[in-house]
């Protein structure tokens, strides 16, 4: 199996956040890395308006000329407040993401030795994203089963040697400087996901990057931000992906902003077990 390489960036935020100059040096820097795809973990605008979503689309289509693109919605994306707790369906919250991304929110991509899954936690205001506290309030994603259960059908059906990836926007693991869980109930949704197969998760919202892992198999990239929005004013990075059949490492690529690039930073390597085979989805 050869290495694949993927860049992880996530939090855009087209808006009023956007570091314009930052992103105009990540279009000229990732194409330098030989890369066989790029994920995205959402949050591409700031408040799902038709210019942020627009100028997304226009944004991906130029990285999409040197590497396929992978893109979930994130929690900014999302319109929750045209259908609170879902009661007026999803349709009207997902419209403008369908108009500008496509009809699929949970888009798979296959590459030779790796396939890449979309999972759904930015369901805006709803049930299972509800805390006891109130600033929580459409920022927490929730990861039904049923969502789940579908990427651990997905994956039990891949080629045995593909490393399985999923992608979701709220981050699994809590922040390394706001010490927040992105999802309302992480050690289920953590349970979940070591239970689906996966080999490694790609997550983001936290602002912050970062890297772990679940149950001591299940590897965790999670993204930081290409807005002027980080967190304790820390350095925005992506994560750069490189995959072989025996070993996943995730290296921090930290933007430099005197010189307009990226630069490497920290790099953890964990190597990959092979994971059990799926367990019913609690």
């Amino acid at each position: 199996m050869s290495e694949t390489r993927l860049a992880h960036i996530s939090d855009i935020h087209f808006g009023g956040r956007a570091d314009l100059p930052q992103l105009v040096a990540l279009e000229r820097f990732l194409p330098t890395l030989d890369l066989d795809a790029i994920i995205v973990s959402g949050d591409v605008s700031l408040r799902a308006r038709h210019g942020e979503l627009q100028a997304a689309m226009r944004y991906l289509d130029g990285l999409r000329q040197h590497a396929p693109v992978h893109l979930v919605p994130g929690n900014h994306d999302v319109q929750w407040w045209r259908s609170p707790l879902g009661l007026l369906g999803t349709r009207v919250m997902y419209g403008k993401w369908r108009r500008y991304f496509g009809e699929d929110l949970t888009p798979v991509l296959e590459l030779d030795d790796v396939i890449i899954a979309g999972m759904l936690s930015a369901n805006g205001l709803s049930w299972g994203s509800l805390t006891g506290n109130p600033n929580d309030c459409s920022v927490k994603g929730d990861l039904p089963a049923s969502e789940v259960a579908r990427v651990t059908r997905l994956f039990a059906a891949a080629p045995a040697h593909k490393v399985r990836v999923a992608v979701l926007h709220h981050n699994v693991l809590p922040g390394v400087v706001s010490h927040r869980w992105g999802l309302a109930r992480p050690r289920q949704a953590q349970r979940r996901l070591v239970e689906s197969g996966a080999d490694l998760v790609c997550c983001g919202h936290d602002h912050t990057e970062g890297s772990g892992q679940l149950a001591g198999r299940v590897v965790v990239s999670t993204a930081g931000t290409h807005c002027i929005r980080t967190r304790g004013g820390r350095v925005s990075a992506f994560n750069l992906l490189r995959i072989t059949g025996d070993r996943i490492v995730v290296e921090h690529q930290l933007y430099d902003k005197d010189r307009a690039t990226f630069r490497p930073g920290d790099t953890a390597a964990y190597a990959r077990t092979r994971s059990a085979a799926a367990q019913p989805v609690r």
